[in-house]
Order: C-alpha cells, then structure tokens, then sequence
C-alpha cells in the first residue's frame, strides 16, 4: 500500500498462470552432494510445480498454522533432521517475503497479518495467546523485524469499507481453511474521517471449522471406503477393525502431511498383510508412500467447487492401485456437514446475542473466503438477513487487501 496507487497484491505463478495468492504449502527434498546431506525446500507455486514434477523423494506439508495452538506437537523429524513447527512455517514466510521484495522493489521488514479469531484447536484464550506467539517467533524467524496482528474479518471490513459511500453496521463472515471468523463492526465514510476507535468494533466470534471439515466429510464419505475404512483384519481367530485413527489422520491435511513416518508404513504394511481386503489397504499405503496428500486435495476442492454451483459432482482420484470413481449429489453433501453448519449458525446467533443486535438491526453482510460459495452456507446468512443483504467479492483476497489499507491509514 502506498504511492498513491492503492492496493496492490503480489502475483505469482503456478503452471504458466498467474495468480494472487500463495498457498501456505511446503515440499522438501533429500540429496546428498559431495557425500554431504541437503535440504532443499519449496514453497507455495514453486512448492506444487515441484511436487507435481515427482524430481526426487520429497515430502509434501500442507496446513502447517493448523498446529500451532498445539502444545504437543514442538517438532518433527524429516529426513533426519529436526524442524520446529516455527521452523517450517518461517520457511514460507521467507520465500513469500523475498518473492514480494523482488516484485516491489524494497526491502519488506515489517507486515501487519491476519489471524484468526480462534486458532484452530485453541480452546481458551490462553491457547490462542500461544499460538499468536508462535506464529510471531515464525515472522521473526523469517526476517520480520516487526509484525502486527489483525484478526482476519476486521481485515476484511477494511477493504469492505473502502467501498462505501456511507455509514453502515456490518456482520463480516471470514471463513478460512480451518476457522470461520465473525466480527460486527460500523464501518462507513465518518469512521473513515474521524478514524476508528474500540468502540467500532461491537464484538468478535470464531469457530474452529471451516473448509478443511468440510473436505473431511467429504474424505470420510468418497474416499475412506476405498482405501479399508471400516474393513477387518485377521487377527489371533479374531476379526478387528482396521485402525479408525489412521483415517481420522487422512481427513485433515495437516495430519495427512506426517502419516508417512516409519512406524506407520511398517503398521500399514501388518495391516495389508492382515487385511480381508488387502487391496484397499493397498492403494492407503500407496497413498502415504507416494505423497498424495496435494492430489487428493485438488480432487476434493474439484467436487465442493462442483457442488456449490451444480447438483451433483463427480469425485475421480486414480493412481497405481486407487482408482475412485464416486458421484455424490448435494443434498448429501449437505447432510455430511449438518453439524459443521449448525455450529456456524450457533456462532453467529450467540454473537449477535452477545452484542444485543437483531438481524434487523445489520446493515449489510459481506462474506469472504472459500466456503462462502458453499449454498448451504450462504443460506445461513441469508435466512437471518435477507439475501438482498448478503454480498461478497474478492473471496480470496479481501483480507489482504484490508490489512494493506489498515496498514496505509496507520503510516
């Protein structure tokens, strides 16, 4: 934000395309030169072209910011080395800020950036206190030598607000990968002119779900089934369930990243060998083995995309021993995250509650993010509002764009 020109993004590429945003994804690769060990990474673009190029025996992380209200997890071993989680999301934000210095021409060393308004798995203030300082020691680590926070929807309210002519109470619904974040706010021209105060800000609420429980359903229901879930071993004269928990880890991206680990391949293995049908739990190991996690994402987000703008999609995931063929319709789909959904509208009805405002009294409804395509959950929004109240816009880069503006009106 700056020289008069107003917002502008940084562009990237993935394969010859252009493109405005920077998935916060991570590929590593092993090699030995010189009879010395290397680590080498990618991230973003660069990060998919080069997983997608299958060049060495890499490994794929994706969703990372995810583990950060964890306390358990401190580190991971790749490839023999060590890596707090600081560690590998430093590593995105390193190429991200090197990549828009190029581009800008200047040295970045400062940022304002967003955050949730609950980090996913946070249950107290404390975890959320946590994982806001985690993802600082990241910045630091990255070369930032200052950062601020925003909360993702107040960010968005920003850039909504600088598309007014006048003053408006809104409701911003921001849903992320793992979050759905809401903030009522009083935006408009006057805020503009005499600046914002605390008082502006009527209240905020959040929810640890968002796209990635959406895609777990959608996991659960598609994809699971051929891979073994709620298939048998043999064991001992007896018929067990295969492990649930391994496919628990393949609904979350996060988890999908560290399923390939020794002592999994070697279960995975005792389980084929066990299985009453092997086959599936076959094309499981190929899968984890073969690093498949940003492949299923892709066939994943192909059919929620379908199913927010068609009645039915075709889910097709095929490779080595995994061939999926499945078509779901919508009403399923919808059914699938029945839960998913009534806890939004939980969240939205207690924050209203909570800020003594009626439906009535809201101006309008700005939504932004992946899932605000989803009907199911534009319908939340518009059976308490009115659709004619109801917009959206620039899903995808709306909260980048506000904490830019937030971050031009602070100079």
């Amino acid at each position: 934000m700056g020289n008069g020109s107003g917002v502008q993004l940084a562009r990237f590429h993935l394969q010859g395309q252009p493109t405005e945003s920077y998935r916060s994804l991570l590929y590593l690769e092993h090699s030995r030169e010189g009879g010395n060990q290397k680590l080498a990474s990618w991230t973003g673009p660069k990060g998919i072209e080069r997983y997608l190029s299958k060049a060495g025996n890499g490994r794929l992380i994706q969703s990372l910011k995810s583990f950060l209200a964890n306390r358990t997890f401190l580190s991971t071993e790749i490839f023999g080395k060590r890596f707090t989680v600081e560690d590998l999301i430093a590593r995105i934000l390193r190429d991200l800020r090197e990549e828009a210095e190029r581009q800008f021409g200047m040295p970045i060393i400062s940022a304002i950036a967003g955050r949730p308004v609950r980090f996913v798995g946070a249950e107290t203030t404390e975890d959320d206190a946590f994982a806001e300082g985690r993802l600082r020691t990241a910045f630091q680590l990255a070369g930032f030598e200052r950062v601020e926070f925003e909360l993702e929807p107040v960010a968005a309210a920003h850039y909504y607000e600088s598309t007014l002519v006048r003053d408006e109470l809104i409701l911003i619904g921001d849903f992320g990968g793992g979050t759905s974040d809401f903030s009522l706010i009083r935006v408009g021209p006057t805020m503009l002119r005499n600046g914002h105060t605390k008082g502006d800000i009527l209240g905020n609420a959040g929810v640890g779900i968002a796209g990635d429980a959406f895609d777990a359903k959608i996991i659960r229901r598609l994809v699971a089934p051929f891979l073994g879930a709620g298939t048998e071993i043999r064991s001992m004269d007896k018929n067990l369930p295969v492990p649930a928990w391994l496919y628990a880890k393949l609904e979350r991206w996060h988890h999908l990243s560290f399923l390939k680990t020794k002592d999994t391949m070697n279960l995975l293995k005792s389980v084929k060998a066990q299985a009453r049908e092997p086959e599936k739990i076959e094309g499981l190991l190929h899968l984890v083995n073969e690093d498949l996690g940003y492949r299923l994402h892709q066939a994943v987000q192909k059919t929620k995309s379908e199913l927010s703008s068609a009645a039915k999609s075709c889910f097709r995931l095929s490779d080595g021993p995994i061939d999926i063929d499945a078509v779901t319709e919508r009403p399923s789909f919808e059914e699938w995250i029945a839960s998913e959904l009534a806890e939004i509208e939980a969240c939205v009805d207690a924050l209203l509650q909570a800020c003594d405002i009626r439906p009535a009294g809201v101006n309008r409804v700005f939504l932004t993010g992946g899932s605000s395509f989803v009907p199911a959950v534009r319908r939340i929004f518009e059976q308490r509002f009115g659709m004619e109240r109801v917009r959206t816009g620039d899903e995808f880069t709306s909260v980048a764009r506000g904490l830019a503006l937030k971050a031009g009106n602070e100079l």
